[in-house]
Formats: C-alpha cells, structure tokens, sequence
C-alpha cells in the first residue's frame, strides 16, 4: 500500500501552459503572449512585478475558469484575472512546496494567490469571494529561461525524501 508521502510525489501526468499574460504597468491591460523569457530571482520580462520577493509569477488552473464563470455569472477569461500562466490538466494545489519546469525555466512555488479587490470591479458584485480558494499559487523562479504557450509543466522529484 502507498503511504501519504507516496501520494504526495506521486505525478504521473503533467500539465501544459496554454496562457501567458504580463502585466506591463498598473491598471493597465493584461497583455497575453505566445512566449516570455522568465528571469531567475526577478520574474517574467515585460512584467510590471519585477525583482526579489515571493511573487514573481503568478499561476492560475485552467479548470478553474468554468467555476468562476459559474460564480459570477459570465464568462471569465484568464486575462480578466490578471495571473501570468495558466495551467491545464495539473491540480495546481498539488504542487505547493515544489519545484517544477516549464519550458527551460525551473520554479517553485511559494504559496497561495488570493484575489485582490479589484476582482469586484473586474467580476461584478460578488468577484472577490468567487476568486476565494481558485486564485491560484505564486512562484519564484529559480532558473531563467524561456516559456512557450503548449511547454508541458513537470513537477521535479524532491531532492531530499526523507
């Protein structure tokens, strides 16, 4: 029988990024792109969240645009929600504490991406707590390279099991 922490490590399948947006400034639209190089330490270039900290890139479930669209009541598009990569086929939840590839670049998450108020305006009456438990996860990027609409995302094996 599998323990807990084999079912942790467990990723047979991976996902694909099938959306990149950057943000060029604030309040400014989302701007969604077919490839973007991401910067270790720093973040995706032509994003307006650049440098240290724990929120270079943001993620966001591609499954969870159809929830969304039922909460608010219309149809919800990943740049109205203003994350950078969205993923299908991977339950993002999973990967908290891992370090995974897309495209050349490694990450690793760094937690939840809860939603901001604007979600209210961008959504309608209610946005901020559809948002709630679907924001997706932030990152950081560890290694530089490029990313491309239809890279597969891998999870990395842990380097210490135990």
């Amino acid at each position: 029988m599998l323990t807990i922490a084999d079912l942790l490590n467990c990723f047979p399948v991976s996902g694909e990024l099938v959306w990149i947006g950057l943000r060029p400034g604030r309040g400014l639209d989302v701007v969604s792109v077919e490839a973007a190089v991401a910067e270790a330490e720093s973040g995706l270039v032509g994003d307006r969240y650049r440098g240290g900290g724990k929120r270079q890139v943001t993620l966001m479930q591609w499954e969870h645009l159809a929830v969304l669209s039922s909460f608010s009541g219309k149809p919800v598009r990943p740049e109205m929600l203003r994350r950078n990569l969205v993923i299908r086929g991977l339950n993002l939840i999973a990967l908290k504490d891992r370090k995974f590839r897309i495209g050349a670049a490694v990450f690793q998450t760094t937690g939840p991406c809860a939603p901001c108020s604007r979600m209210e305006q961008i959504l309608g009456p209610g946005g901020y707590n559809a948002l709630r438990g679907h924001g997706g996860l932030t990152a950081v990027i560890l290694e530089s390279g490029r990313i491309c609409v239809g890279d597969r995302l891998t999870v990395l094996p842990d380097e210490d099991p135990f």
